[in-house]
C-alpha cells in the first residue's frame, strides 16, 4: 500500500489533477466517519477519485487504504467503505481503465480482502444501502461487475420490481 507521506501522490491523478489532497482525506477515514451525504471526507474522496464513473491513478491508490480504514472495526464502518471500493472496480471494468503495475498488488489484495470484512460486518444490523453495497463489494471482488453494478440500484422497491420482473417473464 502506498504510503500516505510517498511522493509518488504527486504524480497520480484524480478528476481534479494531481493528488496532493488525497492522503490527508484518506488519513481521517481511520475514525470511521460516518457516511452523510455530503460529509467530509467521503464527499471530496468521490468527487476526486470516481467522479462520473470516470476513475483514475489515485482512485487505485486510495482504495487500499479505504479497506484498511474499514479493517479497523468493520462493525462501525458506514457502507461507503464497501460502496466505494466497489465502484472503483465496477468503473475500472467498465471503462477499461488500466490498473498501474506499481498500484496493482496493493490494490488487488485490497480487493480480496472485501469479502472478509463484508463478513465481519454482518455482526452489525444492516440496513438496505449497506446490503447493497456489501452484495456489491461481494460481487466486485469476485470479478462479477454486471451484478456489482446491479447491486448498487437494489432498494426495497427495485426489488420488489425485479422479482414482479422476474415472475412476469
Amino acid at each position: 500500500m502506498l504510503s500516505l507521506d510517498d511522493p509518488l501522490w504527486l504524480t497520480l491523478e484524480t478528476a481534479y489533477g494531481d493528488a496532493a489532497g488525497i492522503p490527508s482525506l484518506l488519513a481521517r477515514l481511520a475514525s470511521l466517519p460516518a457516511a452523510a451525504g455530503d460529509a467530509e471526507p467521503w464527499f471530496s474522496l468521490w468527487s476526486a477519485l470516481a467522479h462520473q464513473g470516470e476513475v483514475y491513478s489515485a482512485s487505485f491508490a486510495a482504495v487500499p487504504h479505504v479497506v484498511a480504514a474499514m479493517a479497523i472495526d468493520p462493525t462501525r464502518a458506514s457502507a461507503d467503505y464497501l460502496h466505494f471500493p466497489a465502484w472503483v472496480e465496477i468503473c475500472r471494468r467498465a471503462n477499461g481503465t488500466a490498473l498501474p503495475a506499481d498500484l496493482a498488488p496493493a490494490y488487488t489484495e485490497a480487493l480480496a480482502r472485501l469479502p472478509g470484512l463484508v463478513a465481519a460486518a454482518a455482526a452489525q444490523p444492516w440496513d438496505e444501502d449497506f446490503t447493497a453495497c456489501a452484495l456489491a463489494a461481494l460481487a466486485a471482488a469476485k470479478g462479477h461487475d454486471a451484478i456489482a453494478r446491479a447491486a448498487l440500484e437494489l432498494s426495497g422497491d427495485t426489488a420488489q420490481d425485479f422479482l414482479a420482473w422476474l415472475d412476469e417473464r
